[in-house]
């Protein structure tokens, strides 16, 4: 019986729940007393967020240790280095095709129901006033990245200190994970070549910090119940009503064209590709999901998902270990699709027409970049703003939208990460590489 089992996904579902509920009624109960509602967001401040960064730091601690390790076991686990070319393409393609898809399902959406054209100027002019200041520090971070020029392309994935890459940059939680998943690359690959009975050692080491650090995801999850009704009753009183409100038609129309895209866009290919039965794999999938939510960090989520496809899918481990920690980094479909609508619903709001030639070009930028968005919380919000003066939108509109950013933020996080474990489900089972795991019982 796996640690991940049935029991507590459901306690981490009523968690969710339960955390949902309170906070519903805390807003229902701060419209009549507001000093309650007052003193509802001082004490997620004071109490509740920590107990979520305890668990959220505890999945972080084992972030780059398991990244390294399952992508160096998985490629070292080719009998051959010409396995690792089609593995690569076949999982890079799928990676494009899920993030195309995404984006065109949600400009459609966004050309259908136009909600920015419904808001109310007044409504606009209250959200740039009361989240401006957030919006010029994103468009501040943006203006400071360097231009991607080739030479900047080689920095990301080969700086002059490898290492000083992982520990000295603070510019998210997972500092320059590109030289790190090069890296790995490089060992898994190097490994390969070896003489049998040294590789083996190698091979044998990987996999010792590959279950170290899964057994840390374990102890993480079972903070998980408490921790996750604490994260989510914290986001829904600080969003509060208005907000949602103001943004309604669009935070509807996000949330569903998500929706659809993980539940039915991947259920197809579960379907048609994997040749699993949807329902079945998205019950396994209920702990990946409710972490990806709750965290809103597809680092977060990653070593949860790696544990998940080995134990209770059934996934191949070099399969598992090569396309999970990719994934994490560059399939990025609900980010992808987020950012389209947001240039799309900003330039709406302020009549900005987009011809289709310019959509088309936005679908295409919007992949791109989603691939260099920080799988941390909020980490596309700056490139948001780099698209939005790609086509002549005042970048200050990202203001508009950061109200509700968070509960997106959590939806595209489960979209990105469903998306991820769907794709590795694909890839496992078109190759013909190790020896199949027995999924848990």
């Amino acid at each position: 019986m796996s640690d991940i089992d049935s029991r507590l996904a459901n306690r981490i579902l009523w968690g969710l729940g339960i955390g949902a509920a309170a906070g519903v009624l805390t807003l229902l109960a701060g419209s009549f007393y507001p000093d309650l509602l007052a003193a509802a967001r001082r004490f997620s401040t004071l109490a509740l967020d920590p107990l979520g960064q305890v668990f959220l730091r505890m999945l972080f601690f084992v972030v780059l240790p398991l990244v390294f390790a399952s992508l160096a076991q998985g490629v070292a686990q080719l009998e051959r280095l010409a396995q690792l070319g089609p593995l690569a393409t076949r999982t890079f393609s799928l990676f494009f095709l899920n993030m195309a898809i995404a984006v065109a399902l949600g400009m459609l959406m966004m050309n259908t129901v136009e909600p920015g054209s419904a808001m109310e100027p007044e409504a606009k002019t209250r959200l740039l006033e009361e989240y401006g200041g957030a919006a010029r520090q994103h468009i501040e971070r943006r203006a400071a990245q360097p231009d991607m020029t080739p030479l900047a392309v080689v920095d990301m994935f080969m700086p002059r200190n490898l290492f000083g890459a992982f520990i000295g940059n603070n510019r998210d939680l997972l500092g320059e994970v590109l030289p790190l998943i090069l890296f790995a690359i490089l060992v898994g690959a190097a490994a390969i070549r070896l003489p049998s009975h040294e590789g083996a050692k190698l091979r044998s080491a990987l996999g010792l910090v590959n279950d170290l650090m899964t057994a840390i995801v374990h102890f993480a999850l079972k903070l998980a119940p408490y921790a996750v009704p604490a994260m989510i009753y914290s986001v829904i009183v600080k969003i509060g009503w208005d907000i949602v409100v103001a943004l309604g038609a669009f935070v509807i129309g996000c949330l569903t064209v998500m929706m659809l895209h993980l539940f039915g866009t991947m259920s197809l290919w579960l379907r048609l590709f994997a040749r699993r039965r949807p329902l079945e794999f998205w019950r396994l999938m209920r702990p990946v999901l409710v972490t990806a939510f709750s965290t809103s960090s597809s680092a977060a989520t990653l070593p949860t998902a790696l544990a998940v496809a080995r134990e209770q899918l059934g996934i191949r481990p070099s399969v598992a270990g090569f396309v999970l920690p990719l994934g994490t980094t560059m399939n990025m479909a609900g980010t992808a699709l987020y950012e389209g609508c947001v240039v799309l619903f900003v330039a709406q709001v302020f009549g900005i027409e987009l011809g289709f030639l310019q959509q088309l070009t936005l679908l295409l930028l919007a992949v791109l970049s989603a691939v260099a968005v920080a799988a941390i919380p909020g980490g596309s919000l700056p490139l948001i703003a780099g698209l939005l003066v790609a086509f002549g939108i005042p970048p200050e509109g990202i203001g508009i939208i950061l109200g509700v950013d968070r509960i997106l933020d959590m939806t595209r996080t489960m979209v990105n990460v469903g998306a991820d474990v769907v794709t590795t489900t694909v890839v496992d089972r078109y190759s013909k590489i190790g020896d199949r795991p027995v999924a848990a019982t």
